[in-house]
């Protein structure tokens, strides 16, 4: 007698996918995939500001995020136990921040994620694809943008996230 056939598993990159698709934040989703993959103990996910000032805006930045005033700007690379896990553009809304959590992104290495944690905000994809989208680097594994919202439909920031082809490296 045959026997049964196993499904095949998911591969690497979907279950990446699944991580980054169960939570709001991507932060946490990376903090998360960190510690499932073993990369750090703790899985301590940090952001180092990259220098040379904003980016060209999004075209449709001043309409989605509601701007009635200059955005915020953050270019940072997400890192876990040294390793690059993305670069990520945000632009944001520092009114609708509190003054400590403007001071954070100034002056810490601490993500954007986890400094607005407190304002339980969501997750709005835009957009999702395998490779690099625009303003990513060619190495890019997967690009995300998306809106974060708060709880009364606010719109926070906007983001786009390269993935790094560490995410998948033992």
């Amino acid at each position: 007698m045959l026997g049964a056939c196993a499904a095949p598993q998911p591969d690497l990159l979907d279950q990446f996918e699944a991580t980054l698709a169960a939570q709001d934040s991507a932060t946490a989703a990376l903090g998360t995939w960190c510690a499932a993959r073993g990369i750090a103990a703790p899985p301590r996910i940090s952001a180092e500001v990259l220098p040379g000032g904003m980016r060209s805006d999004p075209h449709d930045l001043p309409a989605l995020l509601q701007l009635t005033a200059p955005p915020g700007y953050r270019h940072v690379r997400l890192t876990c136990g040294g390793r690059v896990l993305s670069e990520a553009h945000n632009w944001y809304v520092p009114q609708r921040l509190t003054p400590a959590m403007n001071a954070a992104l100034a002056a810490s290495d601490v993500p954007f994620g986890k400094v607005a944690a407190p304002l339980r905000y969501s997750r709005q994809r835009l957009s999702s694809q395998r490779g690099a989208g625009p303003g990513c680097p060619a190495d890019t594994i997967l690009t995300h943008r998306a809106l974060l919202r708060l709880p009364d439909g606010a719109p926070l920031a906007l983001v786009t996230e390269c993935y790094t082809p560490a995410n998948l490296r033992r």
